[in-house]
């Protein structure tokens, strides 16, 4: 049975629909929350078939608010190092990237809420996880932090029209800014005054994801499918 190591980093930000869709695909999975659970040495990856990182409300090198995320950037490392499949969600997008040397900032551009219109890169036609969905899709998005450079080993797979460095790639481990795991219950638990002061408005975030939920879910369901044949490989 292929084996999955899941990594919670902000009790905010759960594993939604890659819940049911692990247990659909017969996928067993290790769940560690961050500053709760004990998260493996790197040598325990062996156990593992691939790793899975979601997000949070943290830089990756904030360790000082977050001192897991130093074990789980040595993780990282292990998986890129021994070539076992990595997906980072996010905080965990953002620290593959931290891990590879990019440049990742706080509270940079403009922020990102709700459903978004993702574009990938002619790249992602002969990437084996990003060739598994449309060119232009839909996904939710909730950050004000942001990736604004990577290595020339990385290869770029997903823009958005407010963030260039929406996916990537680098060897086997691939990284998002947006949330393939995440719904239209996501943006309903979020405070209506706090997207106001970011320029949102919450009614209207519900009414896209009434539009864009449908078609995000089909292209986030490909792509993890497509990380998991990757896994399974």
């Amino acid at each position: 049975m292929t084996r999955l190591l899941v990594i919670v980093n902000d009790i905010e930000s759960q594993p939604g629909l890659l819940t049911q869709w692990m247990i659909s695909e017969n996928v067993e999975f290790d769940l560690r929350i961050g500053g709760v659970s004990t998260l493996p040495k790197p040598a325990e990856l062996d156990a593992y078939d691939g790793l899975i990182m979601l997000g949070g409300g943290f830089m990756p090198d904030e360790t000082d608010r977050a001192p897991w995320l130093a074990d789980e950037a040595e993780l990282v490392r292990h998986a890129l190092d021994t070539d076992l499949p990595q997906f980072g969600i996010c905080l965990g997008g953002q620290l593959i990237a931290h891990v590879i040397g990019a440049d990742v900032r706080a509270q940079t551009g403009a922020p990102e809420k709700g459903y978004t219109r993702i574009d990938t890169t002619d790249e992602a036609a002969a990437d084996p996880v990003f060739s598994a969905i449309r060119p232009r899709t839909s996904f939710v998005e909730s950050h004000v932090d942001r990736i604004v450079a990577l290595p020339e080993e990385a290869t770029l797979l997903a823009t958005s029209e407010a963030c260039e460095f929406q996916a990537f790639r680098v060897g086997r481990a691939w990284g998002t800014q947006f949330h393939p795991e995440s719904t239209r219950e996501n943006i309903e638990r979020w405070d209506a005054a706090k997207l106001q002061t970011l320029g949102f408005d919450k009614d209207t975030l519900l009414e896209e994801a009434m539009e864009l939920g449908p078609e995000s879910e089909r292209d986030s369901k490909a792509l993890f499918s497509a990380f998991l044949a990757v896994v399974r490989n």
